[in-house]
């Protein structure tokens, strides 16, 4: 009888489940499938998927989006992009999930993804894979951003997430609203193994931060959580052009709020503006540290900071078109192990050295295979449980 009851209670079970559906999207609705992705939006559920055919000679969908539910966006042909010219706007709502990979936007500077709002009654989600976007603009409350592998040729905005191996001209860390966040996520701001044509900057005061591996032209804080902790570790700061601040600028003056900023492993060269000082802050009440960063400049900075085995003057070698870094930048970092390569040597001053190293997300297009976008090991072992931590996605 148990038995029964079992198998009947199962079966009601099995009845009543909701399974997430694939939605076809094709030129002209070839073989049943709908022909705009506006349409196949409309018609679908919370969960679904909707598969996107790429059209001949790179043609778009001509058409502006709103996505108001939980939805996966899909390129039908592996590892080829599919082209929507529009607008893509995205209705934020607690718990929704909008995850878009090997969407192109083309070359027009008009076509966002947008992020309508802040979120109500908790916290929404978006992933954003292997995509060439204009501009995004997801700094709205209580969203997450995820986004890896694309290329936004303008501003990448977000409140809250984790950006890796992506190329834009600014990446900008910030609330619309500097209103605390009603619906606080778990997890701190991650920045790691990016192409900053011009400036990476943290403008908030909700999370710590942790900028790792990128190439920039510049770093700044504007913003910083009250008694937190942000790492700068490992950075590649190059600059051509002069400027009127330094290429590691932490401007705090007007923020009362207290923590810890740790600025290590960096390697940096620029033309001398306004200032010739390699790092500038005009914070009273934050603690800086500065160790064992290099730079081409002698190595001057501005305002108070406890400093330990910086280098000035060292010959590097620096190439903002192949990104890459040769020199004296080689075993310049931190000695602690718990900073050393991947092949297990001394740190390496830049955004080659570490556990994050730039080798682990370039070349962020490695043709037909899956694409891992997130790594986290640990570099000395003393008992206990391994954790390892990763991610990834198929493009």
């Amino acid at each position: 009888m148990t038995k029964q009851l079992l198998i009947i209670a199962f079966a009601g079970l099995s009845s009543t489940m909701a399974y997430a559906a694939d939605l076809y999207v094709r030129n002209s609705g070839t073989g049943g499938a709908y022909s705009t992705v506006s349409a196949a939006i409309t018609a679908a559920s919370d969960g679904d998927k909707i598969i996107i055919q790429p059209k001949t000679n790179g043609d778009p969908y001509i058409e502006n989006l709103i996505i108001n539910k939980s939805l996966t966006f899909v390129s039908e042909t592996n590892f080829s992009r599919y082209f929507i010219k529009g607008t893509i706007t995205i209705n934020p709502a607690a718990g929704r999930v909008v995850s878009i990979s090997n969407l192109t936007s083309g070359n027009y500077t008009i076509n966002d993804v947008t992020v309508s709002g802040a979120t109500a009654g908790g916290r929404t989600t978006i992933n954003l894979w292997n995509c060439d976007l204009n501009n995004v603009y997801a700094n709205q409350s209580n969203v997450t951003t995820n986004i890896s592998g694309c290329t936004v040729r303008g501003a990448l905005n977000f409140s809250h997430g984790r950006a890796t191996a992506n190329k834009a001209q600014f990446i900008t860390v910030r609330s619309s609203s500097n209103v605390q966040e009603s619906y606080m996520a778990t997890s701190d701001v991650e920045v790691f193994g990016n192409i900053v044509d011009d400036v990476l900057s943290y403008t908030q005061p909700f999370y710590d931060f942790k900028f790792y591996n990128n190439f920039s032209g510049r770093l700044s804080v504007h913003g910083i959580k009250n008694g937190g902790s942000n790492e700068i570790i490992n950075n590649s700061i190059y600059s051509t052009v002069s400027g009127d601040v330094a290429p590691i600028w932490i401007s705090l003056n007007s923020s009362t709020g207290t923590g810890n900023i740790a600025i290590m492993n960096n390697a940096i060269s620029f033309v001398v503006g306004q200032t010739n000082a390699c790092i500038q802050t005009y914070s009273n009440n934050v603690n800086i540290t500065a160790s064992y960063n290099v730079s081409t400049n002698p190595f001057i900075t501005e305002g108070t900071m406890n400093q330990s085995n910086n280098s000035g003057s060292v010959n590097m070698n620096f190439n903002n078109t192949t990104y890459t870094l040769t020199g004296m930048n080689v075993n310049a970092g931190s000695p602690d192990v718990n900073y050393t390569d991947l092949d297990l040597t001394r740190n390496d001053a830049g955004h080659y050295g570490g556990s994050n190293s730039w080798a682990n997300y370039w070349p962020a297009n490695v043709g037909t295979r899956p694409q891992i976008n997130y790594l986290v090991t640990p570099r000395s072992i003393n008992g206990g449980t391994l954790n390892i931590n990763g991610s990834g996605f198929s493009k």
